[in-house]
């Protein structure tokens, strides 16, 4: 079952999707021709674990975010997937502001606003992040001990791809160059000429290609087609998004995480896996590095073939690692 709600994050109201256990055939939108999962989990009547799910950067709680909280509760978890704030349906101007230190605070929020439903058990909350949010969940449960388990799909530190590209490799002068054009619209705001953005997707799937391979076209049919494509998924970024993203660490403090468990879930043909392995192997652990054959990074968005693997050993994970938690679990001694 699907609720709408709305909760705060550093003075904003977010917009998300709560998805609670239960007859859950009535919404498939998140899955073009998806089917209700398993439904048990072998939970006892009363308060369960939860999972707050973070959506990919530039995407929106009615896309990936969307699909993996609903077959979660499937699964038997009470989950949460929002819309960051300055995008979607949630609060904030400018639009199309990509702030990582407020994407942290809205993973922090989501798991405040969890903890205040009855239907939940606050020492039994998880995060999952799916790219961007792959990337910001790591820096907020690395000092947010409210978050018991800790998930990834395709995650990526956003910094980390702006300064080196995707497949890191990315020419350094390409990121000095968004920070000239960051630094002057800055500028330009100042004296009154309006909000700066620009593009995030080129105009034909062959600019794509020809900009950054099989990867953006990927990311091209994902957000600019039938396949995934919705009308709030953001299709621009302001410029002053850029310095902001490109001074963010998401796995600075990685190690904090411990002795918490993390599981990281990534394509094996994905070109932005390299980020993964570097975040695991910042990670102290318990962790676990788990590859699904043939995907790449935005497979695991919606094709079935990989969601559903993915899904089942993030069940599996989240089942026995939210079974039973307590304050000595988050912190030794």
């Amino acid at each position: 079952m699907r609720t709408d709600v709305t909760f705060a994050s550093a003075g904003l109201e977010l917009a998300g999707h709560l998805y609670t256990p239960g007859d859950s055939t009535g919404d498939t939108s998140d899955t073009p021709g998806g089917s209700p999962g398993d439904t048990s989990s072998g939970e006892a009547a009363g308060p369960r674990p939860a999972i707050v799910v973070g959506h990919p950067g530039s995407g929106v709680k009615e896309q990936a975010a969307g699909l993996y909280a609903r077959r979660l509760a499937e699964r038997g978890f009470v989950t949460l997937a929002y819309d960051a704030a300055f995008q979607g349906e949630s609060e904030g101007t400018p639009r199309g502001l990509e702030d990582p230190a407020h994407r942290v605070e809205d993973i922090k929020a989501a798991v405040s606003y969890l903890a205040t439903r009855e239907e939940v058990d606050a020492e039994r909350i998880g995060a999952l992040g799916i790219c961007a949010s792959g990337g910001y969940v790591l820096s907020a449960a690395a000092t947010d001990h409210r978050v018991k388990a800790v998930g990834t799909v395709s995650a990526a530190d956003i910094a980390r791809q702006f300064r080196l590209g995707a497949d890191g490799t990315q020419d350094p002068a390409a990121i000095q160059g968004m920070l000239d054009a960051a630094a002057d619209a800055r500028t330009v705001e100042a004296i009154g000429e309006g909000v700066q953005s620009f593009q995030l997707f080129p105009d034909t799937a062959e600019q794509a290609l020809a900009l950054g391979g099989r990867h953006a076209v990927d990311g091209f049919e994902y957000y600019c087609t039938d396949r995934a494509q919705h009308p709030r998924s953001a299709k621009f970024l302001t410029w002053s998004s850029v310095d902001r993203m490109v001074a963010f660490d998401a796995f600075g403090f990685v190690d904090l995480i411990s002795p918490r468990p993390l599981l990281m879930i990534v394509g094996r043909e994905a070109v932005t896996s390299w980020m993964s392995v570097e975040a695991f192997q910042k990670a102290r652990g318990p962790k676990e590095l788990h590859w699904i054959d043939g995907a790449r990074h935005v497979d695991l968005y919606d094709k079935d073939e990989y969601v559903t693997p993915a899904v089942a050993r993030l069940a599996d994970f989240f089942h026995t690692r939210l079974a039973s938690t307590s304050r000595s679990d988050t912190h030794p001694g």
